[in-house]
């Protein structure tokens, strides 16, 4: 039996409590890093619960139903909230023309793979599924403009590092209430997949985007998700032998060029700037 008979909420806990104790027990022992102080902690625990327990927490949930490629489709929607927020809440990040285009291209060709499983939906557990990683992708994008627009001086990877910590523990109050303790099963599948998500999924991933919204515009580093469903498209065909057909791979292009003029438009802006 795989990761899918092990409860998903307590899955997503085990891995970012322990992946959140290593980076800051590293940072804090290893590397004498300071402590932040308590107004920043209680940062840290929001950004965490909104994007660890909501925003990793409900898709662990959510991919027990839904197939992992869709959920990475559905999840690549986070550059348009963040465009959303820019608009409505932050003035100095403002998208111009090419930027807007490039979002747009993006998921022209998301919601192209994404239209090849409309069936699926007469599942009511795919539907509910569908549901929380929309309000996951809302939840992971307002999380990273709150931290982004933070001014404290605190290692980025220390943030991280709390910040999973934080998420972990508030994953298990959920899983006290949703998760099916029956259903736990210890596999090789499950420990290797475990240690794979502690180690690349969270510790080195998470701390890498912690730092990426440091030092680029939020829109950039949120661009990572649209890399997501290509590749979860591209091995459900190579290991899995799932769909590959001409419209999966138009659409694969036209996510690209999504992710190109994105890429070019904030070069623009920073000419005009400099």
């Amino acid at each position: 039996m795989g990761v899918h008979s092990f409860p998903p909420f307590l899955f997503a806990a085990l891995r970012q409590i322990t992946a959140g104790l290593l980076l800051t027990s590293y940072l804090i022992f290893i590397k004498r890093l300071p402590l932040p102080n308590t107004k920043h902690i209680l940062k840290l625990a929001l950004g965490g619960f909104l994007m660890i327990t909501f925003g990793n927490g409900l898709v662990s949930w959510a991919v027990v139903y839904v197939p992992s490629s869709v959920a990475a489709i559905i999840c690549s929607a986070m550059p348009v909230c963040v465009v959303l927020l820019n608009l409505t809440i932050n003035r100095s990040e403002l998208p111009n023309v090419t930027i807007i285009v490039g979002v747009v291209a993006g998921m022209l060709g998301i919601l192209m793979v994404f239209s090849e499983h409309l069936a699926d939906f007469s599942d009511p557990r795919y539907r509910a599924g569908i549901a929380l990683i929309f309000v996951a992708t809302v939840s992971w994008a307002g999380a990273s403009f709150l931290m982004k627009k933070s001014n404290e001086t605190v290692s980025p990877f220390l943030n991280a590092g709390f910040q999973m910590l934080f998420g972990g523990l508030f994953c298990l109050p959920f899983s006290a209430i949703f998760d099916d303790y029956t259903t736990i099963t210890w596999s090789a599948t499950t420990l290797y997949s475990l240690c794979y998500l502690i180690i690349v999924g969270s510790t080195m991933a998470y701390a890498m985007y912690s730092y990426a919204l440091t030092q680029l515009p939020l829109i950039i580093a949120s661009l990572y998700s649209y890399i997501n469903p290509l590749v979860a498209v591209v091995l459900g065909w190579l290991v899995l032998s799932e769909k590959l057909n001409t419209k999966i791979a138009v659409a694969i292009l036209i996510t690209l060029l999504g992710i190109y003029l994105v890429n070019r438009g904030y070069q623009q802006l920073m000419k005009k700037t400099s």
